[in-house]
């Protein structure tokens, strides 16, 4: 498969955004995960040839959107993914879950039908190749804390404090317990 790798700045990091000629997203990564998206995208699609291309100017335009604020702007960012089809239902599930509010794994495994299934959820949204666009984000542990991210808990942060700044939802949602807490440290490397 050919893909082609555009480097791009964003407010919350310099982003890597890999297209394919089809112009369809598929990978979003934080430049200094690099290294993951590499092995994500060995897993996802065998060999693969990247290269370095610019990414649709539509994709670049919703992109700035989001990151200026329209938050529901990702919506309709087409993506395609490798992935088994149990991790492609839950990064279809986690473009369901609306800027400005978080879910538990738990009740992503239950809304998927998969009650009890938190873990196997976890480790799906821990393999998703498209961070933003596939807000796995969003996900929160089920004492209400951050817990996980591959880009870390400092950017799963600010996108949550980002979404929640701009969401209708938010502003009418009693706070998060994660809002009220102390903020999380990032995991040592």
């Amino acid at each position: 498969m050919r893909l082609r790798l555009e480097r791009r700045a964003s407010p919350i990091s310099s982003l890597l955004l890999v297209t394919d000629n089809d112009g369809i997203l598929r990978a979003l990564e934080f430049s200094d995960h690099e290294a993951r998206m590499h092995r994500l995208s060995g897993v996802h699609y065998g060999d693969y040839w990247l290269e370095k291309g610019a990414a649709p100017t539509s994709l670049l335009k919703t992109l700035n959107a989001y990151f200026e604020g329209d938050i529901d702007a990702l919506t309709d960012v087409r993506i395609a993914t490798g992935g088994t089809p149990f991790q492609r239902t839950v990064w279809n599930a986690l473009r369901t879950v609306q800027p400005g509010i978080t879910i538990t794994y738990g009740q992503l495994a239950a809304r998927l039908g998969f009650t009890g299934a938190s873990r196997a959820v976890g480790a799906a949204n821990g393999a998703n190749p498209i961070a933003i666009v596939v807000p796995c984000h969003r996900v929160i542990g089920a004492n209400g804390m951050l817990t996980g991210y591959g880009g870390g808990l400092t950017r799963k942060q600010w996108l949550l404090d980002h979404e929640g700044r701009f969401s209708p939802i938010a502003a009418v949602t009693p706070r998060r317990s994660w809002q009220s807490g102390p903020r999380p440290r990032p995991a040592k490397p």
